[in-house]
């Protein structure tokens, strides 16, 4: 899917409807591999994925009173025990119908589909998740807008838990072996508190290594470590619908770096969103059909921003409401990536 010129396109695989190339003025701004085979053996940290059933931690892998009973999920989440990103085997990991030519909100777009079965991954009830990718032009930017949709249409069960982002990692210093250098703006300085098991204790602080919102910080070669949740609005427990597509945009998290003139803007209308540093990243090397080799990545050569809702909100009571889907509803989301090249 191209932006209008071969410079600025769009590559998007089936399996989970991945994000494989976005690219600005020439360069390929996610960390990605050059043949598709190389996400099914190579890709344990969700190089480009989508990310569901759930995303980010689930506290114990477990989920309590739900239908009326506990369903326990599969623990991997490394030294941890948790269920993270939808499971061993998530929604990354599996083959989406697709990609189709639609038309999406008047634009030019293509839409994946997934029907995810009861009992997949230990999540009860049958639902149905749709993907679109709209892409374009816009005042000399690359414009790529992702929209979630998903719906519980099976009959197991009266309710489930849902919540569905993308995985890519950022790098607008394309080919350097970290992130060292990258600007970052960030929408808010409040976060989730977490405990030692990096779930949160349901206290929201502000993170004492970064500045308050909107002002600039810049990235070392291990400095600042983050992996945490940012909370964009505080009261999103009482005011967060189900499906947040009919909110406005709000600008999350800006990048960019001096040396290349590359930046990206990200909106989103997700209520926070996951910041990593990734100081655990690390992408073995590989080898192409024709024999080209691709070098191995380590930790800091990209930067996750996952429009999300609040981690393990179905665990709280009263953040149980932005996650759990019921019959006859919607889950839904909506953000939008804007790159530029000075």
């Amino acid at each position: 899917m191209s932006a209008t010129d071969p410079d600025s396109a769009f590559t998007f695989l089936s399996q989970g409807a991945l994000v494989q190339e976005f690219k600005v003025a020439g360069h390929n701004i996610v960390q990605s591999f050059p043949e598709a085979r190389f996400y099914k053996t190579h890709n344990d940290v969700y190089l480009g994925e989508t990310i569901g059933r759930t995303t980010n931690r689930i506290k114990g892998a477990k989920l309590e009173n739900l239908n009326g009973r506990s369903y326990k999920l599969a623990v991997n989440d490394g030294q941890n025990p948790n269920s993270l990103h939808g499971g061993l085997r998530g929604w990354g990991k599996q083959d989406f119908e697709g990609p189709k030519s639609v038309k999406r909100n008047g634009k030019d777009g293509i839409q994946f589909r997934y029907l995810s079965r009861d009992g997949e991954e230990g999540y009860p009830g049958t639902v149905e998740c749709f993907v679109w990718y709209t892409a374009g032009m816009e005042d000399d930017k690359s414009v790529l807008q992702i929209e979630y949709q998903v719906g519980l249409v099976g009959d197991e069960c009266g309710e489930t838990v849902v919540g569905v982002t993308n995985h890519s990692y950022f790098q607008v210093n394309p080919g350097a072996p970290t992130t060292e250098g990258t600007v970052v703006t960030l929408g808010t300085n409040k976060y989730l508190e977490l405990d030692s098991y990096q779930i949160p204790t349901g206290q929201i602080a502000t993170f004492p290594k970064v500045p308050p919102a909107g002002t600039s910080f810049t990235l070392s070669a291990t400095e600042p470590a983050i992996d945490d949740c940012f909370v964009m609005d505080t009261d999103a427990p009482t005011s967060c619908p189900l499906d947040t597509r009919t909110l406005s945009l709000h600008t999350i998290a800006t990048i960019s770096h001096p040396g290349t003139g590359l930046h990206l803007e990200i909106q989103s209308t997700e209520p926070a969103f996951q910041f990593y540093t990734a100081d655990g990243l690390y992408i073995p090397e590989a080898e192409t059909d024709k024999g080209i080799k691709i070098h191995s990545r380590g930790k800091r050569s990209g930067i996750a921003i996952e429009p999300t809702r609040y981690v393990d909100c179905f665990g709280r009571e009263e953040w149980r409401g932005m996650c759990k889907l019921g019959k006859g509803e919607l889950w839904g989301s909506r953000s939008v990536y804007r790159a530029w090249k000075d």
